[in-house]
């Protein structure tokens, strides 16, 4: 299933997407796709209502699309969980999960505009695949526990301000992730039934219709279940927490390629996730 939510931003309704490419508005199961949703079977209740054909069609064209999810308690990220970012990046290969934190209202919809902040010379892209919990996840045995945790997958751009993040951070890279706009999330929130794999899909981005980032998610460091079960020992992980699980080569740190300005636009998609596109604005 994939679930959405339609509407102007702070009055999203939310809404299923079936294989048919047929929309559902889901108004009367739940208020929301946010923590309380997953929390409470939402996705079963979800997917009975459907079975049984009590979820009336909505038409959602023209409409805004927003983050699939809502409210999530925490964003959670991982650095440089790819070993060619990493390099890229000036750093060896983690040895451990590198974990940071992106404020929860970081988060806009997949087409919203991305304004680069204030005093800011280096706002970076990065797609990547995002997580979000289904099921409370403390001290788990092993990461074999882990995707039976999932409430399911959606691309994430982890926009970044490298100057904030690096030269200015004080030690923490959240400085550098949590301005206004950097999180688009979406267009989806594709169950985790409905993902084989998580570690069998392609990743890409652009910039102005050039590529940038063209990668897999079978060479992360730390695949999804690792992250789950290592993370689980450290923090407890609630449903509707969303896990941003680290960018692959491409981006604009590397060097190779200029930093966003006012007017560029990025695009980016993962296979079976959906597609985003962002234009850049200024704050």
């Amino acid at each position: 299933m994939r679930l959405m939510r339609i509407g102007p931003a702070g009055a999203e309704r939310p809404v299923l997407l079936d294989s048919s490419g047929q929309h559902f508005d889901l108004t009367g199961v739940t208020a929301d796709i946010d923590p309380a949703f997953f929390a409470g079977d939402g996705i079963e209740r979800v997917r009975a209502a459907h079975a049984a054909g009590s979820l009336p069609a909505v038409d959602v064209t023209g409409q805004r699309v927003g983050a699939p999810i809502a409210r999530p308690s925490v964003v959670l990220c991982i650095g440089m969980n790819y070993a060619a970012h990493a390099a890229e990046s000036g750093a060896n290969p983690p040895e451990q999960p590198v974990m940071f934190y992106k404020a929860p209202n970081t988060l806009v919809g997949p087409d919203d505009e991305v304004l680069v902040p204030r005093g800011s010379k280096q706002t970076d892209w990065e797609v990547e695949l995002a997580v979000v919990i289904g099921r409370r996840a403390r001290y788990l045995s092993s990461p074999a526990e882990a995707l039976a945790h999932v409430a399911g997958y959606a691309i994430a751009n982890d926009v970044s301000e490298r100057d904030f993040q690096i030269k200015q951070s004080g030690g923490q890279w959240s400085k550098g992730k949590s301005c206004e706009t950097f999180n688009p999330l979406g267009p989806w929130l594709v169950t985790a039934d409905a993902v084989v794999d998580p570690q069998a899909l392609r990743l890409r981005s652009w910039v102005n219709g050039e590529p940038r980032q063209d990668s897999s998610t079978a060479d992360m460091i730390f695949a999804v279940a690792e992250l789950i079960y290592q993370l689980s020992q450290v923090t407890v992980l609630e449903p509707g927490d969303l896990l941003n699980t680290g960018t692959p080569e491409g981006v604009a740190l590397s060097g190779r390629f200029p930093y966003l300005t006012p007017g560029d636009v990025m695009e980016l998609e993962i296979d079976g996730l959906g597609r985003q596109r962002q234009r850049v604005g200024q704050a």
